[in-house]
């Protein structure tokens, strides 16, 4: 029956062994990536998607390579929020989203958030 230290030997054993195996075929595998980019008319730019947020399979062609390539994700139009609060220094916040550290702040320190309303 092996011992901890027998496995723990054979993780190390096992650990550099793929790591040469990931070092000779990472050149390979950076070209086989820049193919079907190439190929599929993506950039790095289509990459950066936000997360959570895919393409949902759209896709529109490409006037300079002819290739197909992945429509832009669009953001919904927003209209700023005015804000309902106001910090000592200048600071505002809209009463939306994560109360800021400033406010936090102030209220460890005993204060209110109404202490802090803008008042129309």
């Amino acid at each position: 029956m092996s011992n901890l230290i027998d496995i723990q030997s054979q993780i190390e054993k096992l650990q550099k062994q793929a790591n040469e195996i990931k070092t000779r075929e990472f050149d390979k595998t950076v070209q086989e990536i820049l193919a079907k980019m190439q190929a599929f008319g993506i950039t790095a730019k289509d990459l950066q998607a936000p997360k959570g947020r895919g393409t949902k399979g759209k896709v529109k062609a490409s006037k300079a390579a002819g290739a197909p390539k992945v429509a832009a994700v669009r953001k919904k139009a927003t209209s700023p929020v005015l804000a309902k609060y106001s910090g000592p220094n200048g600071e505002t916040w809209s009463g939306r989203g994560l109360m800021p550290k400033w406010m936090s702040a102030l209220v460890a320190q005993g204060k209110t958030k109404e202490d802090f309303a803008i008042h129309a």
